[in-house]
């Protein structure tokens, strides 16, 4: 029996340059970013406090006033997310079949707020003085279990936790379920919110930076940022049967780990390459068949470099003629929705016909020197392109996308 052939039929993003694909398509095309100070939570004191913060975002204009008070900010930016999604694909929850729709949503940090809230009220207060509506935010698949409820999607619900792996593993997770038809429609996708917490966690590792600089000299850390992507995943013949466009088609997912140090990426880039081969057979392609690189690269000197080196060895001579971007110039670090976001961005670059320029790098580093997209977008006809994400601590996961036919 031939594989099914699993497609894409809805994109939603929530993020600190665009609300919607449109909006986050327009600021990629110029280039546009949206760092500044963080507003929601004190960081005097530190001598970083620059971040990816969304700001003016009314989470009540898309999903109503009533029975989001007890909602943390992680589960308002994905259901966000997921209505625009179900919008885009014109795909109505009902009867007949939320029990055919699955949700898959990957986050490492979603809950970790609402978890440090909670314990602080039960110590200082004591437990039976706790707010109990908080601690429904406090499990790990608060966010999709919302998401879920809020839409009636009565399928399966996971959850995955792979650190910046988390959305593309995702992703990969409801293809493999679809493919053993044991469901017909998923929702993917995945959050990442910016609490005090996490920013101080990044903040004592030195892992943070004010500019955002990838494959660039200058390139010392990164810029952390928060949003939510969601997808309609589909295969083709649901998708034509409801007559839906179709964004792109999952052509193939490669995965490897490959444990380093704490926070520090294999020099080697054994897992990146391994996941980069992977994806390549699973799609059945060679390295000549891809059109674009959206790098993980988010402007640390060991990873933009791991990287750099990686795609040498995986697409050989064709890696000088490839064009490799990366959206974190503007974006920011997203952790587990960096894959994602990369994914939003490269399915803007199928429909739109451009590839994002790396904004940041003025000063190139000699030993990363692949053929990057900088200054300007470069307007292009694609037809696959590959998304790279890479955890510090050796997961590795690649996602070819292609045009759909």
């Amino acid at each position: 029996m031939p594989k099914k052939r699993i497609v894409i039929t809805g994109v939603g993003v929530v993020s600190p340059i665009g609300i919607g694909k449109e909006q986050f398509w327009q600021s990629l095309s110029e280039g546009k970013s949206n760092f500044k100070p963080i507003a929601h939570f004190d960081t005097s004191g530190l001598k970083t406090n620059i971040a990816g913060e969304i700001t003016g975002f009314d989470p009540k204009q898309l999903l109503g006033k009533a029975g989001l008070m007890d909602w943390d900010r992680a589960s308002l930016f994905l259901s966000s997310a997921v209505k625009l999604a179900l919008s885009d694909a014109g795909l109505e929850i009902s009867a007949e079949n939320t029990c055919d729709t699955g949700v898959s949503i990957g986050t490492t940090f979603g809950s970790l707020y609402s978890i440090s809230e909670f314990d602080k009220e039960a110590v200082r207060d004591g437990p039976r003085l706790a707010n109990p509506s908080v601690f429904t935010s406090t499990v790990g698949n608060s966010p999709a279990s919302r998401a879920a409820i809020k839409f009636g999607i009565k399928g399966f619900n996971s959850t995955i936790s792979t650190g910046m792996c988390s959305s593309l593993d995702a992703i990969d997770y409801a293809r493999d379920l679809m493919t053993l038809d044991k469901i017909k429609t998923v929702v993917s996708g995945a959050v990442e919110a910016l609490s005090p917490q996490i920013f101080l966690g990044f903040y004592k590792l030195n892992y943070l930076s004010v500019e955002s600089h990838p494959f660039d000299k200058r390139r010392n850390g990164i810029i952390l940022s928060e949003g939510a992507v969601a997808y309609i995943l589909e295969n083709t013949e649901e998708a034509k049967k409801r007559k839906t466009h179709v964004y792109a088609e999952i052509l193939g997912v490669g995965s490897a780990f490959d444990p380093a140090r704490f926070y520090k990426y294999n020099p080697k880039a054994i897992g990146m390459k391994k996941a980069m081969v992977a994806a390549l057979a699973d799609a059945g392609l060679k390295p000549e068949n891809i059109d674009c690189i959206f790098a993980n690269a988010n402007s640390t000197k060991d990873a933009d470099l791991a990287e750099t080196n990686a795609i040498k060895e995986v697409f050989g001579a064709f890696s000088q003629k490839i064009p490799v971007t990366s959206i974190k110039s503007t974006l920011g670090e997203t952790y587990s929705a960096s894959g994602g976001m990369n994914l939003v961005a490269a399915i803007g670059a199928l429909k739109e016909g451009f590839i994002p320029a790396i904004t940041n790098l003025d000063k190139p580093d000699p030993a990363c020197d692949l053929n990057y997209v900088t200054k300007t977008p470069k307007k292009a006809r694609l037809e696959r392109i590959m998304i790279n994400a890479f955890g510090p601590n050796g997961e590795s996961t690649v996602l070819i996308i292609g045009r759909a036919n």
